[in-house]
């Protein structure tokens, strides 16, 4: 496993991290505890050293589970969890949400000490927004808190997770020096960060976390017009109507682009998280891992082998800014 600078903090972070949010059980389908132990365990003995978890994934479940196999283990891990907005606050906030309502300075303190307790943590390595809007940067009431926490040794860094489809959001907290960490969707098809929030972050020494590396599973290529999801898998409305036909299309161009270039020994899923990787600004990419096998084809990809500038730069042909969480592909995505 190789190591990069987690931005201006300069921790050695593991290239691949851990993502956490399928452990928690709740949105990925069925999931076994003991398997999400094993892969924790076995991801650590990969040389993996930072775990990405949320207070949401599992009503706590997930940071339960952390917890309880960092107990078992000697080694430095890096922690990063994440907060819900309170109550019933809008997700994502609209762009002049007053972020007073959704993360009042007291709650975020308040929910820390619940993240910890599960965590069986004295400290929060990154303690992030789970959810952002544009307003919140001039914000004053969140940052005292956090700086607060700071103070403490409750936490060692501000974290935001971006929404997904404004990951520019955040910029003004940047270069203000408030936030420490960016936790950003980026890929194939989702290279718009590329343009605006990974420059700035480099040159702030912002530490960049990439989530959906395989675009909600698309990108490992393994996906068939006859793919069903599970009730209660969050895949089986993201990929609906249109959506999974117009994805398996394109993602086929992406692997005929693929072989075209030397790579047919590379799957799918190892080519998108070398993809992320290339990126100078990106401090360690969190692919979801549910089990043993998983936790160890991702592994492999953090040998430090990325592709070059070129191969990226013709990787833009592929650029698709969608949010199908909302909307569905239309007829002649599919078609074309």
């Amino acid at each position: 496993m190789e190591y990069r600078k987690f931005g201006k903090l300069n921790w050695n972070i593991s290239e691949i991290g851990f993502g956490a949010w399928a452990i928690g059980g709740d949105m990925w389908g069925p999931q076994d505890d003991n398997e999400s132990i094993k892969a924790l365990h076995k991801a650590i003995d990969l040389g993996v050293n930072f775990i990405d978890t949320a207070q949401g994934y599992g009503s706590g479940h997930s940071e339960e589970l952390v917890g309880k196999v960092l107990k078992e283990r000697k080694e430095e891990i890096y922690v990063a969890t994440k907060v819900p907005p309170k109550g019933y606050a809008p997700w994502p906030p609209p762009d002049n949400y007053d972020s007073s309502k959704s993360f009042p300075g007291n709650y975020i303190i308040e929910e820390c000490e619940k993240s910890l307790k599960r965590l069986q943590r004295d400290y929060l390595d990154v303690y992030q927004f789970h959810t952002w809007a544009t307003a919140f940067n001039i914000g004053d009431e969140w940052y005292e808190a956090m700086s607060k926490l700071k103070q403490q040794g409750k936490i060692r860094a501000i974290g935001v997770s971006v929404h997904d489809t404004t990951p520019d959001s955040v910029l003004a907290s940047l270069v203000n020096g408030r936030v420490d960490a960016v936790q950003v969707i980026y890929n194939i098809f989702e290279q718009y960060p590329q343009f605006n929030l990974l420059p700035i972050a480099e040159k702030m020494g912002t530490g960049i976390i990439i989530r959906v590396p395989f675009d909600e599973g698309s990108l490992t290529g393994k996906f068939a017009l006859q793919t069903k999801f599970p009730e209660g898998d969050v895949r089986k409305h993201y990929f609906r109507g249109n959506n999974l036909p117009a994805v398996i299309k394109k993602v086929k161009e992406i692997e005929e682009f693929k072989n075209s270039k030397g790579h047919s020994n590379w799957s799918m899923p190892e080519y998108a998280l070398r993809y992320c990787l290339s990126h100078s600004a990106v401090s360690t990419v969190i692919p979801g891992i549910r089990n043993v096998k998983q936790a160890e084809l991702n592994c492999a990809v953090g040998d430090g082998v990325w592709l070059d500038k070129i191969e990226v730069e013709e990787l833009k042909k592929f650029y698709w800014r969608k949010d199908f969480w909302r909307e569905e592909a239309t007829l002649e995505e599919v078609k074309s």
